[in-house]
């Protein structure tokens, strides 16, 4: 620990009225200072405001007043999935200045460096690559806290993302595009490593950054649970599964978290086109938010049990469906579904859709009933696709009516098949654990002892304690 750095950049967050939100307070913000919720319902969700720190966790209800009992989700009904079991989805977009769930994930990361005083607000910038929304939670976070941040994401992604962004940079050069899209992960990789060579860049790197998983591990798997609890109540519910696709892998490790406390069994979500832990391929899609070619450092492949692909072409049309009039009415009038679900369907980002569609299959393949339930999340929601729902749109092949509309529900959602799904054998788990080694030991230099200690669930368990363990040091750093 460098104590001399420590002491300076409290007594800098002091001079600007920040205060470091616990773990136990992003787990529990119930136990939030009363005086702090108080200033904090005065504050709006999206403003530079420190006091937003707190908001930083899956409680937040939908006025933004107070927080709710258990986080916010929707229950889909078997009417729409066409399976029995209980589908519970978290809703990630009411996370603070981003609308999605990342921005807890920049803040598990960056926090263990404040407490510890390897980052110097002086000297270093923190660089946040990421394939969507984690780069835009660096750039809050960072300034809410009055630190400089560069965001690295491929050119490809939404032109929301890169409106938002240049409202909250201090320049347009701390946003790096760099080639390609949702696929191309290591071009991200390529512009890290060249702004490594400056030390005075903190490489923040979601897809390797063990905080990255910890703080989920110690966050929103227990978020989930108090959902999973409440909308089990008195009932024989019965968790089953978490299911989450794999961008970075962090909002993963909420299901070793579910394996533990709940029994639930963890499946991974994937792009069909570009079907890397299924079949150890390649491709290019655009489930935006899930990053492909490579197994991320902190993903727990021995600890996981099946693998879901789906198809962007389900996304694409999908997207279509739940957010436009057209589409709207057809699900209200025709399938006769509550305006009430209908109406909440823009909660679900790309890669939302895709979780709840894996659900599906999962359910289907497994025979499950109306006494199980699946766990996933919603971790955006359609606002930040509004342009590539305008290009799905107009590339649309032949008229979009209430027919397409039929046609896309039954085809993609109603009728999904179990096709393109996998059971991990101990021997499937090996190779794409073993996949994992062409990227990080021959690529980004990882040594073989470091890469191969990821088998032991200690390890992971190791990194969990850990990111409990910080809120002794949150409390001495906020008293300095």
């Amino acid at each position: 620990m460098n104590e001399t750095i420590v002491i300076k950049t409290s007594e800098y967050f002091k001079k600007k009225g920040i205060i470091l939100p616990k773990i136990s307070e992003l787990c529990n913000p119930h136990s939030i200072k009363e005086s702090i919720v108080k200033k904090l319902n005065k504050v709006d969700k999206n403003a530079v405001d420190p006091l937003n720190l707190f908001r930083v966790h899956w409680f937040n209800n939908r006025d933004h007043n107070d927080f709710s009992k258990i986080p916010e989700h929707i229950i889909l009904p078997s009417e729409f999935t066409g399976v029995e079991a209980k589908i519970i989805v978290n809703i990630g977009r009411l996370f603070p200045l981003i609308t999605a769930h990342k921005v807890l994930a920049a803040y598990g990361c960056l926090l263990p460096r404040i407490l510890d005083g390897d980052f110097d607000y002086s000297k270093h910038k923190a660089v946040w690559p990421s394939t969507g929304n984690y780069c835009r939670g660096g750039v809050a976070i960072s300034r809410i806290l009055g630190l400089k941040s560069v965001a690295i994401l491929p050119e490809g992604m939404s032109k929301e993302r890169f409106d938002w962004l240049e409202k909250w940079v201090d320049d347009p050069k701390d946003i790096i595009k760099t080639p390609g899209t949702e696929s191309n992960v290591k071009e991200i990789y390529d512009a890290c490593n060249e702004l490594k060579k400056d030390e005075k860049n903190d490489i923040i790197n979601q897809f390797s950054e063990y905080y990255n998983y910890a703080i989920h591990r110690a966050v929103t798997g227990p978020s989930l649970e108090k959902t999973f609890l409440e909308v089990k109540k008195d009932s024989n519910l019965k968790p089953r599964f978490y299911v989450s696709a794999s961008g970075s892998s962090g909002t993963l490790a909420a299901g070793d978290y579910l394996k533990d406390s709940l029994g639930t069994l963890t499946a991974v979500v994937e792009a069909l086109e570009c079907p890397t832990l299924l079949k150890n391929g390649y491709g290019e899609h655009n489930i935006q938010g899930i990053g492909d070619k490579h197994v991320p450092l902190i993903h727990n492949v021995m600890n996981t049990d099946f693998v879901v692909d789906i198809s962007d072409k389900a996304t694409d049309n999908l997207n279509l469906v739940f957010n436009t009039k057209i589409g709207k009415e057809y699900l209200i009038k025709k399938l006769g579904l509550e305006s009430s679900l209908v109406n909440k369907l823009p909660e679900f980002g790309f890669s939302s859709i895709a979780n709840i569609l894996a659900s599906i299959k999962l359910a289907k393949y497994m025979n499950l009933g109306k006494e199980d339930a699946i766990i996933t999340v919603a971790t955006d929601g359609a606002d930040l696709y509004l342009s590539e729902l305008e290009k799905t749109k107009n590339n649309f092949q032949g008229t979009f009516d209430e027919s397409a509309c039929s046609h896309i529900y039954k085809k993609y959602l109603k009728e999904i098949d179990i096709d393109n799904m996998i059971e991990l054998s101990q021997s499937d788990k090996e190779r794409i654990f073993n996949l994992g080694y062409y990227t990080w030991v021959e690529q980004q230099g990882i040594s073989l002892v470091d890469f191969e200690k990821r088998k032991d669930q200690k390890f992971w368990l190791d990194h969990y304690n850990h990111m409990i363990s910080l809120d002794d040091q949150v409390e001495k750093f906020n008293a300095i």
